[in-house]
């Protein structure tokens, strides 16, 4: 089911969307200005977002751009309701990044209309993992897979976390989940300071992917991990973080010391390997992350062998 967040001073013009759209099948939320819209986006799930362009204190245009701008929400499809029609309005709303929109007075069904093609169209661009917003296994194989029919040289690296199990034992599953998103707006911005062109992707889990030039992976390893070190302590309560571990119950059942985070890097370097398979380059990186993570610390590895 999907859900949509509708964001609109008018309670009519509310009522109107949530009826309309539970009658079609989608879970609807909604918010009486932008500030309480933004609130409820950072912390829910939300498949499209329907924003009044003019609301009191954050307004739709500004709203809109608050989403586009946050590495783990732009891909969030957004349409501006408008009640102006003029030309220079609608072109500030698309300027803002807005998707799609549609002029009050308007039609319910012409709404649903446009905000379905959104949600195709999104669904057909990314195959997109629902926690990060970030391109899932199909995207990242056929990217891996535009790298090696275009023979240009091109690095993947393999990123996944240490210790990630033992501290959602021990905090839960949604401060698990804030990790995940973390680790997730590290990975994109790190990557996008030093390669605009860079792909980030979410395999599932705390596994990802980056795939970059053979010429920068190394610099985004290095900054990713500097990063990730600095700000994962802060995720611990004071006694874990002045002692430097968790106590919670090992896979034995037996309770042991387990150390804050940390984040393993393997990378796999075209220039060095002729890959001619997705599955080639999974194995070498699937190699490395074993002696990576006998390191006991954040580290990565390329791989430098020839072949």
């Amino acid at each position: 089911m999907y859900r949509i967040l509708s964001c609109d001073d008018d309670p009519d013009i509310l009522d109107v969307i949530e009826i309309t759209f539970a009658s079609e099948g989608f879970d609807v939320i909604t918010a009486s200005d932008g500030k309480s819209g933004w609130d409820i986006i950072q912390k829910e799930h939300i498949d499209v977002v329907i924003l009044d362009y003019m609301m009191p204190g954050l307004n739709g245009i500004e709203l809109c751009k608050r989403i586009k701008s946050d590495p783990l929400l732009s891909q969030i499809p957004v349409l501006l309701v408008t009640g102006k029609g003029e030309t220079e309005d609608r072109l500030l709303g698309l300027e803002s990044g807005a998707d799609d929109y549609i002029v009050k007075p308007f039609e319910p069904q012409e709404l649903v209309a446009r905000v379905r093609n959104l949600l195709n169209r999104t669904r057909l661009i990314l195959d997109t993992n629902p926690l990060t917003r970030l391109p899932g296994n199909n995207a990242i194989t056929q990217e891996i897979n535009k790298k090696l029919h275009s023979q240009e040289p091109f690095a993947v690296a393999y990123i996944d976390l240490n210790q990630f199990k033992a501290y959602n034992d021990k905090y839960g599953f949604t401060a698990g989940d804030e990790i995940i998103q973390f680790t997730a707006k590290i990975l994109l911005t790190t990557s996008r300071e030093i390669d605009p062109n860079a792909f980030v992707g979410h395999i599932g889990g705390d596994d990802f992917v980056i795939i970059s030039s053979p010429e920068k992976i190394e610099q985004i390893a290095q900054k990713v991990i500097e990063r990730f070190d600095s700000e994962i302590k802060n995720f611990y309560d004071p006694e874990a973080r002045e002692k430097g571990y968790i106590e919670t119950l090992g896979r034995d059942r037996v309770l042991r010391r387990f150390p804050i985070m940390s984040v393993s890097i393997s990378i796999a370097d075209s220039q060095r390997r002729k890959f001619t398979h997705v599955g080639e380059i999974a194995q070498v990186a699937a190699e490395l992350k074993k002696k990576v993570k006998t390191f006991g610390k954040s580290a990565y590895m390329i791989d430098r062998r020839s072949g």
